[in-house]
């Protein structure tokens, strides 16, 4: 049962890569981020507070992560409650377990993060890490934000990206960065197809050797 790790930064399109690739190989899929969002939904439903560690640990511990609905997760008031959880490491604990487990599903499993690689399957067969330079990233992000019919400034997209890179690189718990083993693929000037072709050359050659 073969693991796919994919590791990077925000708007490197590592998601959109993933879900990609899960589909090809017909791998469950799990967006790590997607369970801190999980858990603040489900305190926010119960009405229970955001900062007690014990409770918020017990919702960890319930969480089904194969029944995570991305298109409800996503809103925003379920996102600032996800922060304050997410710096939990009580949490965090829980919650890498929960990925472990899920990350040993049959066929294979494709896990996207922060610290895939280096944290929940540093075992993984294939260790990938998705980036792209901070300007590209945020247009990226800037595009959805307008499609979405809402307003931003690029600017400010860009400072935004920029902040939470030095958050997820400088926090002491499981900071993000590439595994030693990961293979690089930087989209700066990729499309979603050529980073797929990219990625799947190496997932074949690693699924060759296993």
């Amino acid at each position: 049962m073969p693991t796919i790790a994919i590791d990077g930064p925000a708007a490197a399109g590592k998601g959109t890569l993933s879900r990609k690739i899960a589909d090809h190989y017909r791998f469950h899929h799990l967006d790590t981020g997607l369970t801190y969002r999980a858990v603040a939904q489900a305190l926010l439903k119960a009405r229970l507070p955001l900062d007690n560690p014990a409770e918020a640990v017990d919702v960890a511990r319930a969480i089904d992560l194969a029944q995570l609905d991305r298109d409800v997760l996503a809103d925003h008031a379920i996102g600032e409650a996800a922060s304050k959880i997410a710096v939990m490491p009580e949490v965090r604990r829980a919650l890498v377990d929960a990925q472990r487990t899920f990350s040993h599903r049959a066929p294979g499993t494709v896990l996207d993060g922060r610290d895939i690689g280096t944290v929940v399957c540093p075992d993984a067969e294939v260790k990938l890490y998705v980036t792209a330079k901070p300007e590209v990233r945020a247009d990226r992000r800037f595009k959805e934000i307008l499609l979405s019919g809402a307003q931003a400034s690029f600017d400010d997209v860009l400072d935004d990206i920029r902040r939470r890179d030095e958050r997820d690189m400088g926090r002491a718990d499981s900071p993000l960065k590439p595994a030693e083993d990961a293979h690089l693929i930087d989209t700066s000037e990729m499309g979603i197809e050529a980073a797929f072709e990219a990625a799947r050359r190496i997932i074949d050659a690693a699924l060759e050797k296993a």
